[in-house]
């Protein structure tokens, strides 16, 4: 089997396994709880993509790995972990936090988005080996980051019509 075809199976069942998981303990959890007690969980989560900055640690992955796609990839995760953190540490101030609920979220995404197209354009999946010991990341973390922001999408969007209709309920009486 080719390291390109390993690469590929392994993220996409990285994929199937969390839709698994996810599906079964993490959702319900999830939809049980008020929007925010949800998205600070959700925030939790990507409060530690710092550890993204390792694509660029000398010596962690191969000097042969694209510097377009390490560069990109770890100070997305990083910009996106530093506005979970501040998600959580905002907590306390309700319009703030949302702020950067929807802030890590899209910077979140767009990340992965593009750290995908580079990693295609790089053929990354035949060269797969040079992600070094970070191997996991893109097949066992990436998948549950990529799940977890549209469930955090989903739930913003969820939220919003109950949110709009308490207040133009509350400004006709």
């Amino acid at each position: 089997m080719s390291p390109e075809l390993i690469f590929q199976t392994q993220l996409v069942l990285g994929y199937v396994a969390w839709l698994l998981c996810f599906r079964v303990y993490i959702w319900p959890r999830l939809k049980s709880m008020d929007s925010f007690d949800a998205q600070r969980a959700i925030a939790t989560l990507h409060s530690f993509r710092f550890f993204g900055l390792v694509f660029i640690l000398p010596g962690v992955v191969s000097p042969d790995l694209p510097a377009g796609f390490a560069a990109f990839a770890a100070y997305g995760d990083f910009a996106t972990g530093v506005l979970a953190m501040l998600a959580l540490l905002a907590a306390g101030r309700r319009p703030i936090f949302w702020l950067f609920v929807v802030a890590f979220n899209l910077v979140g995404t767009t990340d992965l988005i593009v750290d995908y197209v580079h990693a295609i354009q790089a053929d990354l999946p035949a060269r797969a080996g040079e992600f070094g010991t970070t191997y996991a990341i893109p097949i066992i973390y990436v998948p549950l980051l990529m799940i977890t922001h549209v469930a955090a999408f989903y739930l913003l969007l969820r939220a919003r019509p109950k949110a709009a209709l308490s207040y133009w309920s509350f400004r006709k009486s």
